[in-house]
């Protein structure tokens, strides 16, 4: 019994080095609609037209909580203490939601509402969501397809925005990315509204 107290006695201090998972940052990322949905504003889709908003696929390197830097052409890292409170893929298509909805007076359907009466259809690609290491920018690329209520066709369209960055960290890949996904969002939202 004494020596299995000592063993045990000798291993508590190894038990404080010991981690599972990495240390979370000291905060999580978010981005914010500069063009937000007012409280209380209310639609109809009897009399406003609707649309669904599809979460974009993204490729692997944007589809994880972290923020990706290419610091060469074929080579990516990640932004130290950085990470999206969710995946950036389903944060752009929110802000797309809110900005739509403020900028078109479209009404934006989530993907169950969508089975009665879909609208116009909005998916596609985010391409890019983090940092240009060679040219100090946050950087946000969408392909968007739109399928207009009663068309068969679809219409593709490259959105982009870059925005400087003063530093490759946290704070300024949030302002960065928020910023460019911001500007993403409003064209987007002009071009369906037009």
């Amino acid at each position: 019994m004494m020596k299995k107290s000592a063993i045990l006695l000798t291993l508590l201090p190894l038990a404080a080095c010991i981690r599972f998972g990495a240390e979370p940052p000291p905060s999580l990322l978010t981005l914010n609609a500069a063009s937000p949905v007012p409280v209380g504003a209310a639609a109809d889709t009897g009399t406003a037209r609707n649309i669904t908003i599809r979460v974009p696929v993204a490729p692997q390197e944007v589809s994880v909580t972290r923020v990706p830097v290419r610091a060469t052409d074929t080579s990516i890292a990640y932004v130290k203490d950085a990470q999206w409170v969710e995946p950036p893929a389903r944060l752009f298509a929110r802000l797309l939601s809110d900005t739509v909805t403020a900028r078109t007076g479209y009404v934006v359907l989530s993907n169950r509402q969508a089975n009665v009466d879909p609208g116009a259809q909005l998916t596609g690609e985010l391409r890019q969501f983090g940092l240009d290491a060679a040219t100090s920018q946050a950087v946000v690329t969408y392909d968007a397809s739109l399928l207009r209520k009663g068309a068969d066709t679809f219409d593709k369209r490259r959105f982009e925005a870059r925005v400087p960055v003063t530093a490759i960290d946290a704070t300024n890949a949030a302002a960065g990315l928020n910023q460019a996904a911001n500007q993403v969002a409003t064209e987007v939202a002009d071009w369906i509204g037009r």
